[in-house]
């Protein structure tokens, strides 16, 4: 009878770590080199967010092929080359700046190199929704 209640009791843990697991495999994850900053409404526009973060890229990081539920704004506080699968490296120069428009597919690539990508990024998104979805 204690066996029976250990072993429904140890499968019962494992199918709900299988099914925690899964679901963190399944969703679209923020990036973790993202530190946020500050986050508010954005006036005149219900459901809009504003979102500030910094992130740094360390050399051998990779940024995933993702897209926003609106604009990102970015400003590259270091440059460092990266390079996207199949295409040469490139640089991403130390005060350059780029805009994502909305569901646009963009990053996909690697930090090579030695020196870390850091970046400053304005979203402006719909509020509730993620800030990064899979560009896949």
């Amino acid at each position: 009878m204690k066996k029976t209640h250990l072993a429904r009791g140890a499968a019962a843990v494992v199918l709900f770590g299988l099914g925690v697991a899964t679901g963190l495999v399944a969703q679209v994850t923020d990036s973790p080199q993202r530190v946020e900053l500050k986050r508010a409404d954005l006036s005149g526009a219900p459901g809009m967010e504003v979102i500030t973060s910094t992130a740094e890229y360390k050399p051998g990081e990779t940024v995933a092929l993702h897209f926003h539920h609106g604009i990102e704004a970015l400003y590259v506080v270091q440059g460092a080359r990266v390079q996207v699968p199949g295409k040469d490296p490139m640089t991403l120069p130390t005060g350059g700046s780029l805009l994502n428009l909305r569901d646009v597919k963009h990053a996909g690539f690697t930090v090579v190199g030695d020196t870390s990508l850091k970046l400053f990024t304005v979203h402006v998104v719909d509020k509730g929704k993620p800030l990064y979805d899979a560009g896949q």
